[in-house]
């Protein structure tokens, strides 16, 4: 068993990895650019009676659920800053220069600050911390491989 997979050998429960998240939102318009058209994930899925949009993330999906739809209604009021339930999630990127990654996402606005060395499911890399239109924090960790 490689060190990055988890769960012991015959345990009834072996985690593999994530497979996905679930963000609700207030503004699914500035949702839906920031992870399609900014981070390049796709539309898999919408439910509309749930008010739900599935977006396929590589090997994992992001769901965004409105909070005027079904499910969004549940979870109570709007996203906000204080006290948030989600410190942040990573989204593991394919090769790709920092430099390079850092002027994309500050010509659609996005702030960023310097990469650092952090450890993850995939070992150590560098990544960087930006937010989502709802303050959600993304880390963008560049595969090491």
């Amino acid at each position: 068993m490689s060190k990055t997979e988890t769960g012991k050998p015959g345990r009834l429960v072996q985690i593999k990895g994530v497979d996905h998240i679930v963000l609700r939102t207030d503004s699914v318009p500035a949702m839906m650019h920031f992870y399609c058209e900014v981070l390049g994930c796709v539309e898999e899925r919408r439910l509309q009676d749930f008010g739900l949009i599935q977006l396929r993330a590589g090997s994992a999906l992001i769901d965004l659920v409105d909070i005027e739809g079904k499910l969004g209604k549940a979870g109570g009021g709007k996203p906000q800053q204080q006290g948030r339930n989600l410190e942040h999630f990573c989204l593991l990127l394919g090769a790709v220069n920092e430099s390079e990654l850092r002027q994309y996402l500050e010509q659609h606005g996005i702030a960023t600050e310097d990469f650092a060395e952090r450890y993850g499911a995939t070992g150590y890399g560098n990544s960087i911390y930006i937010q989502d239109p709802q303050g959600n924090n993304v880390e963008l960790k560049l595969d090491n491989a």
